[in-house]
């Protein structure tokens, strides 16, 4: 592994030399980083990282190797896995562990990235490559592993670098969305029917909702309003998933239409963005986002905080709710950004946080348990 060298090239020209590992191939993306000691399958394999090159600011990653996709939960799901199979571009940690401990292992972090042909590099120094991207904002990057001895052109890396498209210009949820629908069964007393718009789900939200005795129809991000209805859902979950919401055009129309049908709707994350956006609101780009599993969030109107598990780089802006409706429901508590809104009439519930987590704490779970209330409240009244 030594004789592996890779380089990161930021778009301002910054260059990090380090050591290579996973699979040897070159590939370009928005690079972030998460502040996230544990969960590295679970980050790697959230939809949400699509077209990014993911740093994580721990410093050593892979000591507890990687399980099996086959190691599933009572509904099928892989339970250490948000997803498949990795959606970042390319992996950035200071410090491998190729000799993992742990009993559910059956392979390296570095095994892992290599059989899925995903670049890493480390040995680099990520508090400088971190504090770069906190006081700069977050940048595009190129990666390229390279042998030793093989001559590396940082300038031919880097105008190739700035000829690729940035992140938010491509619409990256129609590439992890399902094609068509997929329908998963409750173990528990059936409740009723979720359907939920795929930008980019996370498992465990699926896992979440079944759990709570609802039925779950994932549906491809630019499924009809009428098609929803042709189900005849209970309530309707828009999810996570990558890249700028304002591109999401054929889901916020989709959500225009489903607002007139009056049906329960909870979003989360890309999913809160897009349910703001069809209302009216306004989103933007955080300088370097919210990424990790230890965001402190409070709810304003209870005033107590929580300690949340994030991933996005866009927000809805706090001015622009006034047209929509929607009221303030939480913030950061660092940096006062929109962390959720709710509209108790319409018996709409949207967060930016992940209240399923995975990788993150538990403590805001309770919101599945809030929209399940308000989804078996509306069905018994009809």
């Amino acid at each position: 592994m030594e004789k592996m060298r890779a380089v990161l090239v930021l778009e301002d020209g910054t260059a990090f030399y380090g050591f290579g590992f996973g699979y040897p191939k070159t590939v370009i993306g928005e690079v972030v980083f998460t502040t996230g000691m544990v969960g590295y399958t679970e980050s790697l394999t959230d939809p949400s990282y699509k077209g990014q090159i993911l740093c994580f600011t721990y410093p050593l990653i892979g000591n507890y190797g990687v399980p099996p996709y086959d190691m599933k939960d009572e509904y099928g799901l892989p339970l250490h896995f948000e997803s498949f199979s990795i959606k970042a571009e390319g992996v950035i940690v200071h410090e491998v562990c190729f000799n993992p401990s742990h009993w559910s292992s059956i392979m390296s972090f570095d095994e892992w990235l290599r059989s899925e042909k995903i670049p890493g590099i480390y040995r680099i120094d990520t508090r400088a490559l971190v504090t770069k991207l906190r006081t700069q904002g977050v940048m595009m990057g190129i990666l390229k592993p390279y042998y030793e001895g093989e001559k590396i052109d940082k300038i031919e890396l880097l105008a190739r670098l700035k000829e690729s498209a940035k992140y938010g210009s491509i619409d990256y949820v129609a590439k992890v969305s399902v094609k068509k629908p997929v329908l998963y069964k409750t173990r528990a007393l059936r409740k009723g029917l979720i359907a939920i718009i795929d930008c980019g789900i996370k498992l465990s939200i699926v896992r979440s909702i079944l759990r709570r005795g609802f039925d779950v129809i994932l549906l491809p991000y630019d499924v009809t309003a009428d098609r929803i209805v042709d189900l005849a859902p209970d309530g309707v979950v828009l999810s996570n998933g990558p890249g700028n919401p304002k591109l999401c055009k054929a889901t916020i129309k989709t959500v225009q239409d489903l607002i007139e049908y009056n049906m329960p709707m909870l979003g989360i994350c890309l999913g809160h963005q897009i349910i703001s956006l069809a209302l009216g609101a306004e989103t933007y780009k955080l300088p370097y986002g919210h990424r990790g599993q230890n965001k402190p969030c409070i709810d304003i109107m209870t005033g107590r905080c929580y300690v949340t598990s994030q991933n996005h780089g866009y927000a809805v802006g706090l001015n622009s709710l006034k047209r929509t409706g929607l009221k303030l429901w939480f913030i950061n508590a660092d940096d006062k950004t929109v962390e959720g809104v709710i509209d108790k009439k319409r018996d709409i519930l949207c967060v930016q946080f992940h209240p399923e987590a995975s990788p993150g704490p538990n403590d805001t779970a309770w919101v599945f348990d809030y929209f399940a209330k308000i989804v078996e409240r509306r069905k018994h009244a009809v």
